[in-house]
């Protein structure tokens, strides 16, 4: 007789779980997948950024161990917009910086940090933070600076001024000297020896140069050579007057203002700059003795000291040490060269960049970008 086998259910038959079972065990591991995807995105909006950062006033200065400047405070600015938390690390120069970068210590840098060309294609850059350039420092008193009267001597003797002076003089020679020599060889008693050009107009040409001098000792015969002589005389009177009033100004001048009036003066000077700052390439060029140091601080001792003849560095920078640390020790002379723009530098393809020029934009476009910039720059 067979017995009756038990019945089988259709879990045993199939291995699956009832429709209805399934269906909400699937939901519930959808809501935990999304819970835990928007809880990793919410840590990740949330995570404390690490910001790389120099101490280089105005735009980063440090007292009592905290932290201000322009660029201090446009990125707290841009961190409340982005609801994230900074974690500020300080570093000695622009090459740490880049270097904090490129190896993910940090997450950017901001500081005063030029965007060239080179530097692009290792990194990405944001907007534009501000419009600066180089600039040259030098010791606020002229005589200090020019301190070697010889050298001063020779600038002199070899410039540009005293050339022209000397071809007008020339000139002036020439001209009635032939005017001489063409009337005076014909007097048989006339201060022209000869009548054949050479050497005839040599003497004609040092009687125009005692002339112009004031130290002539002959007079011509003829009538009409006496008449050009006159007027000749006045000429030399007033051109030793002008030359001297030109002369005089001339020296003022350069007392006042010093031999480093710009760029154009740094050729064979010794300037000092920063280690890693884009003024090393521009100063190399002009073929100068280039001094790089670490901080900037010790960048204004090294000239203060008279180890540096002149300071190239960033604008900025500059303006705000003649105006507080430098006030009447320091000055800057000529106008910005080499402009150039700061920006805040990530590592290539960082997700960060967009969401960061668009609250730079949104600082720009209200009055806190502004703000800042008049509470350490003044108004524009």
């Amino acid at each position: 007789m067979t017995r009756p086998q038990p019945a089988t259910s259709s879990r045993a038959r199939t291995g699956r779980l009832p429709w209805p079972v399934a269906a909400k065990v699937t939901r519930g591991l959808v809501l935990a997948l999304l819970i835990c995807v928007t809880w990793s995105t919410a840590q990740a909006e949330t995570a404390r950024l690490r910001v790389a950062t120099r101490v280089v006033p105005p735009m980063v200065v440090e007292k009592n161990g905290t932290l201000g400047g322009f660029s201090i405070e446009l990125w707290n600015s841009i961190g409340k917009r982005l609801n994230r938390e900074t974690e500020y690390v300080v570093l000695p120069d622009v090459r740490e910086l880049l270097d904090a970068v490129a190896s993910g210590r940090a997450d950017l840098a901001i500081a005063a940090i030029s965007i060239t060309s080179e530097r692009e294609d290792r990194f990405d850059f944001s907007q534009p933070i501000m419009n600066s350039g180089l600039q040259v420092l030098v010791r606020g008193n002229a005589v200090n600076v020019a301190a070697n009267p010889l050298r001063e001597l020779m600038q002199l003797f070899f410039s540009r001024t005293l050339l022209i002076w000397l071809g007008v003089a020339l000139l002036l020679i020439l001209v009635p000297a032939h005017l001489m020599f063409l009337v005076e060889r014909t007097h048989h008693s006339g201060i022209i020896p000869t009548r054949k050009y050479f050497p005839g107009i040599f003497h004609a040409m040092f009687w125009a140069a005692g002339t112009l001098a004031t130290q002539a000792d002959q007079m011509p015969r003829h009538w009409m050579a006496r008449i050009v002589a006159v007027l000749w005389m006045f000429t030399g009177v007033v051109f030793v007057a002008f030359y001297t009033a030109q002369l005089t100004a001339s020296l003022t001048v350069q007392q006042i203002k010093g031999p480093i009036n710009g760029p154009q003066d740094l050729v064979g000077k010794t300037v000092g700059t920063t280690r890693g700052s884009t003024a090393t390439a521009y100063l190399n060029e002009l073929k100068t003795e280039v001094r790089e140091y670490e901080k900037v601080d010790d960048l204004y001792h090294a000239l203060l000291d008279q180890q540096v003849d002149a300071v190239v560095f960033d604008s900025p920078a500059l303006l705000y040490f003649t105006t507080h640390d430098g006030r009447g020790l320091a000055r800057t002379v000529g106008e910005v060269f080499h402009k150039e723009d700061y920006g805040i530098v990530f590592p290539m393809g960082s997700p960060l960049r967009k969401q960061v020029n668009e609250a730079l934009l949104g600082l720009r476009e209200g009055d806190t970008y502004q703000r800042i910039y008049e509470e350490w720059f003044g108004k524009r």
